[in-house]
């Protein structure tokens, strides 16, 4: 193909753009792992923008010394690790039969999922089930009612919809039952798809703030995204001889900075390990054969 004057420009364009917002991603996370890493004079006179001044660990030797914040990783690895297998397992599981034509109502349960897209429960009543199920100051209070995003399962269902009908029928005349269709054609297939849906439920599940704050009281079950509103709007940490000596030398900006690291790092090496399988899933639905 020959490019032409317009093509060059056109590609131009749209490098200088992706780059400018490429850059607008990445600075202000580069400026706080900066800050993270400076210490108390530098961050106070204001001289730390994208490289570290006066370089020091100690706002990372201090919340790796305070208990709550493993207590809080803990509990948000839990909810991140079985929130995420809950939702592909029963999105799954649902979106599967809601995209064959052989089965019955399936229109009727998508419109109802459809409303509950369109339409949310307040938050009194969700507060009340919750408690009638017994699952306050519980994780499961964090992962169960959550099981299933509507916009995820009309994805999921999109992609099963374009798997060739032919394929599970002749599956179904070598005796295959839905489940072993389902488990060894269906999901090998779908690995893009699933990559897609994990990452945007582990992300959610990672990031759950305004749950956790409702339905838990308890300080032991408390997500790290707690936790770290806790040191950013407070300045609470946890307190022993070695933390109080080090926040007389500490600036609280930078603590906070390397909380936010702390916090945000976890979730971004995942990503890595995905991308082949994300990218892909990004087209999901995208084309109809």
């Amino acid at each position: 193909m020959i490019m032409t004057r317009g093509h060059k420009i056109f590609n131009i364009f749209n490098l200088v753009l992706l780059g400018v917002l490429g850059l607008s991603m990445v600075l202000p996370l580069i400026h706080i792992i900066a800050q993270s890493l400076s210490n108390n004079t530098a961050i106070n006179a204001g001289d730390v923008s994208f490289w570290p001044v006066g370089f020091t660990l100690g706002s990372y030797k201090l919340i790796l010394e305070d208990p709550t914040i493993w207590i809080g990783f803990r509990n948000s690895v839990i909810i991140t690790v079985f929130g995420t297998f809950i939702n592909l397992f029963m999105t799954t599981t649902l979106a599967y039969p809601l995209s064959r034509p052989e089965y019955l109502y399936r229109k009727s349960i998508l419109l109802l999922v459809l409303f509950t897209l369109i339409f949310s429960a307040p938050l009194i009543p969700n507060y009340l089930l919750i408690k009638q199920l017994g699952m306050l100051n519980t994780l499961w209070a964090l992962m169960l009612p959550m099981a299933i995003s509507a916009f995820n399962l009309f994805v999921m269902r999109s992609f099963f919809l374009n798997l060739p009908s032919e394929l599970l029928d002749s599956a179904r005349m070598d005796g295959c039952g839905e489940f072993r269709i389902l488990w060894n054609i269906v999901l090998p297939l779908s690995k893009p798809a699933m990559a897609t849906m994990g990452i945007m439920y582990a992300v959610g599940h990672w990031n759950r703030y305004a749950e956790a704050v409702f339905y838990i009281d308890h300080r032991q079950w408390i997500p790290l995204q707690v936790r770290l509103r806790e040191i950013v709007f407070t300045d609470q940490m946890g307190q022993s001889d070695v933390s109080s000596e080090l926040l007389q030398l500490l600036s609280p900006e930078g603590i906070k900075m390397a909380v936010i690291v702390v916090a945000t790092i976890p979730i971004l090496c995942v990503y890595p390990f995905l991308q082949k399988h994300f990218i892909q899933g990004m087209m999901v639905g995208s084309v109809k054969s």
